[in-house]
């Protein structure tokens, strides 16, 4: 099965211990978000782990221990957000140059097509108009430009529950002339430098402009790190126009601290501060602990990659004895 580590939450940024931890174990555990009475145990094997997708913004804290990813023989890659924005809508996030030299960094250990760079979401204010779009994307298409080769975009959806945050900031609806004037400077410009701009759970056509619709957690990426075809269908749990396929998320919702405004998985600072006080690396729950009267599920764990002649699987990518990619 994939790992998606997590639409929900910044594991890499803030959970690389509890997560690592998880993996020496072989087990964590998800409360699932709808019912917390229901809890899903997860294996961490090599029988049912295909490939781990981390999503982040700063893999900064993790990445001194990827090497041991390397050592056991797992394939993962990054969907690395990297946005124009500042402190009054992600206040939580390190200077966008430190950003861009970790970016640099992660790329040059993994390979450029092992870090995806996420433009996401694209928004509007006041402060964020059009021409700071064009600026901003020029500039990090600039600095990113040899360092991965698919930039992945959306334009905000305005949540029920973001609405609030997002007015103080004075955000405007997107409109149809607004993603044709972005996306016909995007996609050219991605393109001047090396790079393919796909969209992320986006209805709008916007091929026209050499944009494609893509998927964030990608069978052909991970069938190519793995040298191996896969047989797995589309995520039926996500949107209609998601492209992604089926994966298990690992993460729980308001435990972000990062606190974007735009984000959909923290309902607000005050729960993610309780939280994040319920944190205990040493737990298979992400946040908390078990009380007891839980009903604890084993999730099904299928491996989704083809067999392959002979039975044994092949990285697409050799690993030296150091734990480097080679």
């Amino acid at each position: 099965m994939i790992i998606s580590a997590s639409r929900r939450t910044d594991i890499p940024a803030f959970y690389s211990d509890w997560f690592f931890k998880r993996l020496e174990e072989g087990y964590l555990y998800v409360r699932n978000p709808m019912n917390p009475g229901q809890v899903s145990k997860i294996l961490l094997n090599q029988d049912t782990v295909d490939c781990f997708v981390f999503w982040t913004k700063d893999p900064g804290p993790m990445m001194e221990r990827l090497s041991v990813l390397d050592r056991l023989g797992y394939p993962y890659y990054f969907q690395f957000t990297l946005t124009p924005y500042g402190a009054d809508v992600e206040p939580g996030l390190p200077h966008k140059n430190e950003l861009v030299k970790t970016f640099r960094e992660l790329s040059a250990r993994l390979g450029p097509e092992r870090v995806i760079w996420r433009y996401d979401p694209v928004l509007l204010s006041p402060s964020y108009t059009r021409e700071y779009h064009f600026q901003w994307f020029s500039r990090l298409c600039s600095s990113l430009e040899g360092y991965t080769h698919t930039c992945v975009i959306s334009f905000l959806d305005m949540y029920r529950k973001i609405k609030g945050r997002m007015d103080r900031i004075q955000t405007r609806a997107m409109t149809g002339e607004d993603m044709v004037s972005l996306a016909s400077f995007m996609g050219p410009e991605a393109e001047r430098h090396g790079m393919t701009v796909r969209t992320c759970s986006e209805a709008a056509d916007l091929s026209g402009f050499h944009i494609q619709k893509g998927k964030c957690i990608d069978d052909q990426l991970i069938a190519g790190l793995l040298g191996r075809p896969l047989d797995v269908k589309k995520d039926s749990t996500q949107r209609e126009e998601c492209g992604c396929v089926k994966s298990v998320d690992i993460g729980a919702y308001n435990t972000c601290p990062h606190l974007c405004r735009y984000c959909y998985a923290n309902f607000s600072p005050d729960q993610v501060e309780v939280k994040r006080r319920l944190h205990d690396p040493d737990s298979p729950l992400l946040c908390g602990r078990l009380t007891g009267e839980e009903r604890i599920t084993v999730r099904e764990m299928k491996s989704v990659v083809c067999p392959a002649s002979g039975g044994q699987m092949r990285l697409a990518f050799d690993v030296s004895e150091d734990g480097e990619p080679e």
